[in-house]
């Protein structure tokens, strides 16, 4: 052992290798920010279906279109002054239209980890119904896995 290293030994030191350490606190940061990331993606997308789902089974559910309309405007209106423009009466509509198009609560979980809102958007676009097409959705949320996620869930 050199000279230096006894000296810092016997003090009770040791030498700290600096970019190691780093490099160790920088991948937990990233890890950490990364996994922070992914969950407020699925919050969001979870709130989103929840709020579509509930607009649409409280105002727009029997018929009342005509009313749900003037009540959706409204109902846009505040939540737009109270928590900004993603609730705007376009985007309620879409969060209708994502609940209603989007039915199988119990994998929304999984998928909204791996795909983002906008992801979302696409699908209720494509067609009247993405019940035939969860599979494939699931497929590209996870494409190395070749089995959909509610049989990797178990």
């Amino acid at each position: 052992m050199s000279k230096k290293k006894q000296e810092l030994a016997a003090q009770g030191e040791t030498q700290i290798d600096e970019a190691d350490l780093f490099e160790r606190v920088s991948v937990i940061i990233e890890t950490r920010k990364y996994n922070a990331g992914a969950y407020a993606n699925r919050e969001i997308t979870l709130m989103y279906w929840e709020v579509g789902h509930h607009i649409n089974s409280v105002i727009l559910d029997g018929g009342r279109a005509s009313y749900g309309k003037k009540i959706l405007t409204m109902l846009s209106a505040k939540l737009v002054a109270k928590y900004g423009k993603s609730f705007s009466e376009r985007n309620l509509y879409r969060m209708i239209l994502f609940a209603t198009r989007f039915t199988d609560l119990k994998i929304l979980p999984t998928l909204s980890a791996k795909l983002s809102w906008s992801h979302f958007l696409e699908y209720t676009t494509v067609g009247p119904s993405l019940a035939g097409s969860t599979k494939e959705i699931e497929m590209m949320a996870c494409p190395d896995k070749k089995t959909g996620l509610k049989e990797n869930e178990k």
